[in-house]
């Protein structure tokens, strides 16, 4: 995976023409020019790309963390799909309890502790898991989560043996 996404970076940046690129100099041309992605799944793949360290902050900007000569870009390239399917999976391996939080933080304005809180409440009292709560949670307060939902049904169904 990581050398398709050193390919994806290396084809923005010489497209571009740029050395340093801001975080939406990356994902925009990936979704709206490109047409390779959704605007969300190209941002999850810049926090990717920047998690595993093939970028690098400078100025504000992002740099490659690898040199783009060593980089060879096939003629005709396009990046397979299994390429940003791999990007989601592994960011959703992060907690997504907590980044359903921040979401429905941002769109209703409250604290996160308050959030989390009403998410436990909501499980207790319905006897719900911890990510199922905060999902019916979202959804209570008009917060589309739906990219969590197959990532909450696996969670479900392999935790939930009962």
């Amino acid at each position: 995976m990581d050398s398709e996404a050193k390919i994806i970076l290396a084809f923005l940046f010489n497209r571009s023409g740029k050395t340093l690129l801001s975080e939406a100099e990356l994902y925009l041309p990936l979704s709206m020019e490109l047409g390779w992605l959704s605007s969300k799944e190209s941002q999850q793949f810049v926090k990717y790309v920047l998690k595993k360290e093939l970028l690098v902050r400078k100025e504000g900007m992002l740099s490659p963390n690898f040199s783009l000569d060593d980089i060879k870009i096939p003629v005709g390239f396009i990046p397979s799909k299994k390429t940003f399917s791999e990007t989601s999976d592994d960011l959703k391996g992060r907690n997504c309890i907590e980044e359903i939080i921040t979401q429905i933080s941002e769109h209703v304005h409250q604290e996160k502790t308050k959030i989390a809180e009403e998410i436990k409440k909501e499980g207790k009292e319905k006897n719900l898991l911890a990510e199922v709560a905060a999902l019916s949670v979202a959804r209570k307060h008009g917060v589309d989560v739906s990219e969590w939902y197959p990532f909450v049904e696996t969670i479900f169904f392999t935790e939930n043996k009962g």
